[in-house]
């Protein structure tokens, strides 16, 4: 019997985000807008969803006189990203 997919980061751009945070310290907002080349609106409302599940931290300043988004992943948002890949190894039988 297969576990289900953590439904929250089975999104595709969710997915991107966690792919992304997983292998840096922190990335600000523009480079993962690049990265994903995501709408500016889908990327804030994704980024939203997974900081309220606690997956990622977000840090929002300024950088002189722009303003400045930064997410990092959480402890917890490790734990399912890793969770949710070794799930996935289990449907592709890796």
């Amino acid at each position: 019997m297969f576990k289900e997919l953590n439904p929250l980061l089975h999104s595709e751009l969710r997915l991107a985000i966690m792919s992304i945070l997983i292998s840096v310290e922190e990335a600000d907002f523009v480079y993962i807008k690049e990265q994903t080349k995501a709408t500016a609106g889908n990327l804030s409302v994704q980024i939203d969803k997974l900081s309220n599940a606690g997956y990622i931290s977000v840090v929002k300043g300024f950088s002189g006189k722009k303003p400045r988004t930064t997410c990092s992943i959480t402890t917890e948002g490790k734990v399912a990203f890793e969770e949710y890949v070794e799930n996935l190894k289990e449907y592709l039988k890796i």
